[in-house]
């Protein structure tokens, strides 16, 4: 008979692996999209469209819509705005995203979103939160260094696609956002159910993506699903699993066995975008990218390792990459 605590492992790593799995769909998702007339933005908004509504008909079964609203109602100022700035950062970040894929070879995307975790520790230093330890400059050194071997090695472009510098800025501008929404999450709104708040950040990304669909001329892109049904089953996997499915997954991760261990593990998500990347759509990388990519995720995990115990479970409303 399993104890408790192996049954928590079990579940939480189990969790972490399939959220993490489930993330690393959404860049050939994206792309498949694209080709269905349901191009990043619009793609943005129709993933947050689905994942909200998913998420609204949880917490309905759940009983727990009367509290959830009562707990956003009673947030402080302070906890208001830290909940409206991760709802922009979270717009900006799957923006960039998703516009990203479309861009740069997906491989490419992801290792320059995957500097996040350097990006939080350099911001957890700056606000008295972290100290600089060895560790830590190692592990900022190998992701910068990777960065550049990234960048260098995708230059000459993969495959039949080019690199568009737009695309790299993108896939930064990401990982900033990333950075914003976790550093405001560490304790901004935690008043705020897990599932509420993800709910409230979703239907932010419904409204922001919409708008700027419209203004960066893809309203057609917004409209395709309801003409056409070529689309619905890449909105529909990167709407109810990528989104709902898989920020519930994350969140039990981190409530079973941590927020490190659940970081470690969901370095797992650019692996199986890159290898799906790799099967799908004929990206892989090359030598110099694959080495450097190797670099920033090894930057990542130690920077997991080094996390402070106390802090593991401070992010719970972050779902891993929001995107």
């Amino acid at each position: 008979m399993a104890m408790p605590r192996d049954r928590d492992f079990l579940i939480g790593t189990l969790s972490a692996i399939v959220g993490a799995a489930l993330f690393g769909l959404l860049g050939p998702l994206a792309r498949f999209g694209a080709e269905a007339g349901v191009p990043g933005v619009a793609f943005t908004a129709w993933r947050a469209i689905l994942g909200a509504a998913s998420l609204a008909v949880l917490i309905v079964i759940r009983g727990s819509a009367g509290s959830s609203l009562a707990s956003v109602r009673g947030l402080s100022t302070r906890g208001r705005l830290s909940l409206a700035t991760a709802a922009v950062m979270g717009v900006a970040l799957n923006v960039s995203m998703f516009t990203a894929f479309g861009l740069v070879p997906i491989a490419l995307a992801l290792m320059l979103f995957y500097t996040y975790p350097a990006g939080v520790v350099v911001a957890d230093v700056l606000l008295g939160h972290e100290r600089i330890t060895r560790p830590r400059v190692a592990a900022l050194l190998l992701s910068s260094a990777g960065v550049i071997l990234v960048l260098a090695g995708g230059m000459g472009g993969s495959g039949d696609m080019p690199i568009a510098p737009l695309g790299i800025a993108l896939a930064l501008c990401a990982a900033v956002s990333q950075v914003v929404f976790m550093t405001v999450s560490r304790s901004g709104y935690r008043a705020v159910p897990a599932d509420a708040a993800t709910l409230v950040l979703l239907v932010a990304s419904v409204i922001g993506a919409s708008a700027i669909a419209i203004l960066t001329g893809q309203a057609a892109g917004l409209t395709a699903p309801l003409h056409s049904l070529d689309p619905w089953p890449y909105l529909l996997v990167a709407g109810i699993a990528c989104a709902g499915v898989s920020s519930l997954l994350f969140l039990t991760a981190i409530r079973r066995i941590g927020g490190t261990r659940t970081g470690i593990l969901m370095l797992l998500e650019p692996v199986v975008g890159v290898m799906l990347a790799g099967i799908l759509l004929g990206e892989a990388m090359g030598p110099t990218q694959a080495f450097g990519g190797a670099l920033v995720l090894a930057g990542a995990l130690v920077l997991q390792l080094r996390s402070d115990p106390q802090l593991e479970a401070t992010v719970e409303t972050a779902a891993g990459p929001v995107v």
